[in-house]
């Protein structure tokens, strides 16, 4: 992963020749970004990481604008990954490998006698745990898992547990996950079967590696 990332820094720094100015009146919200997140760049690097955060700055301003007229029913907010590409973005951190069926699987369809809401937030009836970050480990397989296990376990016993994505990568490898470099959700549940249950964060914590 750190190599791939070598090679786009490198391609970036060829194009920077192509590069626009940056927005003089963005000057303090970048310094204040870097600060607040600790960011550092080599060299003439900084001018392409701040030129891909002005375009991800400008986009998020344009979609909360758009909501605001209710073209949109979420918000978005600047955060850590805003130096980044998209295409960067989904290298390093989406490393869901979907199953291969040899057989189509069952398609849900809804009951036509049942009566279900049209909506159900999940978070209001306790469901869901705090937000967790994976960092820069392509562990979302992991993270998916847990979070489908964190509401059965709630809804089962009425105790919502913080469950161990960590465990997840460090020990499902025998069924074919391979940790930071993508994994499949349904051989995570099957490790949790075969295991007989899964650590909680409290005693596996996540690393990231």
């Amino acid at each position: 992963q750190l190599g791939a990332m070598a090679v786009t820094l490198g391609v970036l720094l060829a194009l920077l020749g192509c590069a626009t100015a940056p927005d003089p009146a963005l000057e303090e919200a970048w310094e204040g970004w870097k600060s607040f997140h600790a960011k550092e760049y080599p060299g003439e690097a900084e001018t392409i990481r701040r030129e891909i955060w002005e375009k991800n700055l400008r986009h998020i301003q344009q979609h909360n604008w758009e909501e605001s007229q209710g073209k949109h029913s979420f918000r978005l907010a600047m955060n850590h990954f805003g130096d980044l590409t998209n295409e960067e973005f989904n290298r390093l951190l989406n490393g869901f490998i979907p199953a291969r069926r040899e057989e189509p699987g069952p398609i849900f369809g809804a009951s036509a006698t049942l009566k279900t809401p049209e909506r159900v937030d999940w978070r209001a009836k306790g469901y869901v745990t705090p937000i967790k970050n994976q960092g820069h480990c392509g562990s979302c397989w992991a993270f998916s898992a847990t979070g489908a296990l964190e509401g059965l376990v709630f809804k089962r016993t009425g105790q919502l547990v913080v469950l161990s994505e960590q465990n997840l990568v460090d020990c499902s490898r025998k069924l074919g996950n391979h940790g930071c470099g993508g994994g499949y959700v349904e051989r995570a549940f099957q490790y949790v079967h075969d295991n007989g249950g899964l650590n909680s964060e409290r005693v596996y914590p996540y690393l990231g590696t």
